[in-house]
C-alpha cells in the first residue's frame, strides 16, 4: 500500500501561487519535509515537486507528458499555440530536431558577432544621453541582434514596437487582468507579422539566405514529409526570437550581482574563465522562470507515492536551484561553486532539465550563456557608468521578476582601456 503524499489542504492555490510567485512550492516544500506534495490548482488536483531526483522523474517521458498540461494563458502569451514546448514522444523530437538544427557553430559565433556589434552601437548612443533604463535598453538591443539573427533585420521605427510584442509574451505570462490580455493581442500581432514573412519566403516573393533561421524553418518537414503550417512555423520562430529578448532579464541581473557584490568585478577582470562561472551563479541565483508544468502520462509509484494518470504536476525550478541538500549556501551569491560542478543535467535547471536533443530542456540555452557571457564583458571592461540613488529591490512575487528601477544608468562612456 503506497504512502499519503502529504498535502497541503483542500483550498485552491492559484491565489497563493500568483501572490508568492517563486517561493511558492519552496515554502510548502520546507514546511511539510517532503520534496513532492499535493494542493489544488486551477480548481483541479496539482503535485508539486522539487529537488535533483524530483526533476529528473519529471523529464521522464514514460512517466510525463507536455500535451495538453499548459493552462491556456501560458500557451496563449508565452509558449504559442503547437509549440514545441507542448508536445510529446515522435512529433516534439522532430520539432525539437528543427530547433536545435540552427545551434550550429557557424550560427552561434554569427549571433555572437552581432551581439557585440549591436553593443558597440548601443554605447554610442547611451553616450549621447543623460540616463538609460538599462533593462529597456538591453531588451531593444537583443531584439534588433534577434532579427539581425534569424535573416530579417527590423527598420529602426520598428524596434520599440516588436520588443515590446516580445517582451510582452514573458512578462505578461503571469499577470492577470489587462495586462494579460494586452500579452495576447501582442503575440497574436508578432505571429501574423513572422506568418506573412513564411508565406512570402514560401510563395518566392522574399529570398532568404539558405543558412538562415527563417530559410531553414519555412521549408522543413514533419515527421510525415510534409512542411509545417504556417502558423506553427511562426511560433517556432518566435520561440527563437522570444527567449533572446527575455534574455535582457539575466543581463539585467549580471549588472545588479556586480552592483551588490563588488569584489566580483576584479575577479572578472583578473581570471579569464571566472565569467563562465558567474553568469552560471546568476541564472541560479536570481529568478527567471519559476516552475515548469508537466501531466502524469501513465499510473507510477515514487518513493512509495501513488501518480495517477492525468494529474498536472510542477516541478520547481527556483527552488531545485535553492535546494539546500544539493547546493551549500543556497542564498548566498558565490559563482566559485560552479568551479568544480560536475554539470548534472536535473540538478541545476534555470532552463529545464534533461537532455537538449530528446527532453525538453531549452534548445537555446547556450545562447543565453554565450550572450550573458558577451554582455557581461561590456559591463566590466567595456564600458564606465555610475548608478544614481534608486530603488534596486526586487519582489520574488512578481513574474518574472525585475529591479523596481529596472536599473538607471549615467554618465555612460566607452572604458578607457578600449
Amino acid at each position: 500500500m503506497e504512502n499519503q503524499m502529504p498535502k497541503v489542504d483542500g483550498i485552491d492555490h492559484s491565489i497563493a501561487l500568483l501572490k508568492e510567485g517563486y517561493h511558492f512550492i519552496l515554502n510548502r516544500s520546507e514546511k511539510l519535509s517532503s520534496n513532492v506534495f499535493e494542493t489544488r490548482l486551477l480548481g483541479r488536483k496539482a503535485i508539486c515537486m522539487i529537488g535533483e531526483e524530483a526533476a529528473q522523474i519529471f523529464y521522464d517521458p514514460q512517466k510525463f507528458q507536455r500535451k495538453d498540461a499548459a493552462p491556456n494563458r501560458v500557451v496563449q502569451t508565452l509558449f504559442g499555440k503547437n509549440a514545441v514546448q507542448t508536445l510529446d514522444d515522435e512529433e516534439h523530437q522532430n520539432r525539437k530536431k528543427m530547433l536545435m538544427s540552427v545551434m550550429t557553430e557557424e550560427h552561434l559565433n554569427h549571433l555572437l558577432e552581432l551581439t557585440e556589434m549591436q553593443w558597440e552601437q548601443s554605447i554610442v548612443k547611451w553616450s549621447k544621453m543623460k540616463s538609460i533604463v538599462f533593462y529597456e535598453e538591453v531588451k531593444e538591443l537583443l531584439c534588433n541582434v534577434a532579427f539581425k539573427w534569424i535573416g530579417y533585420p527590423i527598420h529602426e521605427n520598428d524596434v520599440k514596437k516588436m520588443t515590446k510584442e516580445l517582451a510582452s509574451m514573458f512578462e505578461t505570462a503571469a499577470a492577470i487582468g489587462p495586462n494579460h490580455w494586452a500579452g495576447r493581442t501582442y503575440r497574436n500581432q508578432a505571429e501574423k507579422m513572422i506568418q506573412q514573412l513564411i508565406q512570402d519566403t514560401r510563395d518566392g516573393k522574399i529570398k532568404f539566405p539558405q543558412n538562415t533561421v527563417l530559410h531553414q524553418f519555412a521549408f522543413y518537414k514533419d515527421t510525415k514529409g510534409n512542411l509545417l503550417d504556417i502558423e506553427t512555423v511562426a511560433v517556432e520562430v518566435i520561440n527563437m526570437l522570444r527567449p533572446i529578448v527575455a534574455i535582457s532579464i539575466y543581463i539585467n541581473f549580471s549588472l545588479l550581482a556586480l552592483h551588490e557584490f563588488p569584489e566580483e568585478k576584479e575577479k572578472l577582470q583578473s581570471f579569464n574563465d571566472y565569467s563562465k562561472l558567474f553568469v552560471q551563479e546568476v541564472r541560479r541565483f536570481y529568478p527567471f522562470f519559476p516552475f515548469v508544468v508537466a501531466k502524469v502520462k501513465s499510473d507510477f509509484v515514487w518513493n512509495s507515492y501513488e501518480f495517477k494518470k492525468g494529474t498536472l504536476t510542477l516541478l520547481d525550478l527556483y527552488g531545485t536551484n535553492h535546494d539546500p541538500v544539493k547546493w551549500e549556501d543556497p542564498h548566498k551569491f558565490n559563482p566559485e561553486r560552479f568551479a568544480h560542478w560536475p554539470g548534472s543535467p536535473f540538478g541545476f535547471i534555470p532552463q529545464g532539465g534533461g537532455d537538449y536533443y530528446l527532453g525538453h530542456r531549452c534548445a537555446g540555452e547556450q545562447i543565453t550563456l554565450d550572450v550573458m557571457k558577451v554582455s557581461l564583458d561590456y559591463l566590466v571592461n567595456r564600458m564606465e557608468f555610475t548608478l544614481p540613488e534608486q530603488d534596486l529591490s526586487f519582489e520574488i512575487d512578481d513574474i518574472p521578476s525585475i529591479p523596481k528601477s529596472k536599473i538607471i544608468l549615467e554618465h555612460i562612456v566607452r572604458s578607457r582601456s578600449h
